[in-house]
């Protein structure tokens, strides 16, 4: 059979009606035609097409358990936060949802209201607390709360060879849905750029930073997970971050104190959950 063009393009689609569920064929379907017609558009060459077969090699080889270059590029493309905006559909009152990023880790280690997590990171220390809320401004006890962040020198602990997590961990809420600890100014950093990713940003005239931010993960019975960050505000980076992931309600301002003669900060960001029947309405 000699298909070009849209007859190609439909016997592709076609193909797919045998799918195991609507959901998935409607989404392949569409997937095939947007493909196509952006290969059409850009009149796709030979060479580019295996430029880019070669670029997602690349981007599956160097991924790990503790990098993700995939999410490192959906991140870039604003692929990540179009998925965030669709998939995050909440009253204004709760916490707005920001991109996961590609440097969480499964079993962090768990801490108590007020213990340090810093374990050793470089940097200024800082008091990070808050109260985790729902939309009418109730405390919620019980929810947990998981955290992690960059060092002074602008690396998580997984990217670099350490006997165990630095600025990392998960605590509980108590009674009155508190949460605190004690980690370390976070600064802005440049996203990993030692691969396909950083070559994409290079050749686009882009830049790799983001702004300094601390992220968080808040689960809790009833609610709908909260994925988000709390962005430092004065930072130069937010308005040209990397992964487009700043929004303005996230800005906190870090505040610097003394206490003889020693030099400290702290923030204070209360976390509002929607629970699961508001985020369906």
């Amino acid at each position: 059979m000699d298909l070009q063009g849209d007859d190609l393009t439909e016997a592709v689609v076609a193909s797919f009606d045998g799918s195991a569920s609507d959901r998935y064929r409607d989404v392949m379907s569409a997937l095939v035609r947007h493909l196509h017609a952006f290969a059409r558009e850009v009149e796709l060459t030979e060479d580019e097409y295996f430029t880019a077969i070669d670029f997602l090699t690349r981007t599956g080889q160097i991924s790990t358990g503790t990098r993700q270059e995939f999410v490192l590029l959906a991140d870039v493309l604003g692929l990540s936060m179009l998925t965030v905006g669709l998939g995050n559909r909440k009253p204004p009152e709760a916490t707005q949802s920001t991109v996961f990023g590609p440097f969480f880790v499964e079993g962090s280690p768990e801490a108590q209201l007020g213990d340090d997590i810093a374990n050793g990171a470089p940097g200024q220390p800082c008091l990070v607390s808050g109260k985790v809320l729902n939309t009418k401004g109730e405390p919620i006890a019980g929810a947990l709360v998981e955290t992690w962040q960059a060092d002074e020198d602008g690396f998580y602990d997984v990217q670099k060879n350490l006997d165990g997590p630095q600025n990392r961990a998960h605590l509980t809420t108590d009674a009155e849905g508190n949460y605190r600890f004690w980690a370390v100014k976070p600064v802005a950093y440049p996203i990993p750029d030692d691969g396909p990713v950083g070559e994409l940003l290079r050749a686009g005239g882009r830049g790799p930073m983001r702004p300094a931010h601390i992220h968080f993960m808040v689960t809790a019975p009833g609610y709908a997970r909260l994925i988000t960050h709390v962005f430092a505000a004065g930072d130069e980076y937010l308005d040209t971050d990397a992964v487009f992931g700043v929004k303005q309600s996230l800005i906190a301002g870090f505040t610097e104190h003394q206490d003889d003669g020693k030099t400290y900060y702290s923030v204070e960001y209360d976390l509002v959950l929607a629970t699961t029947e508001e985020t369906q309405q």
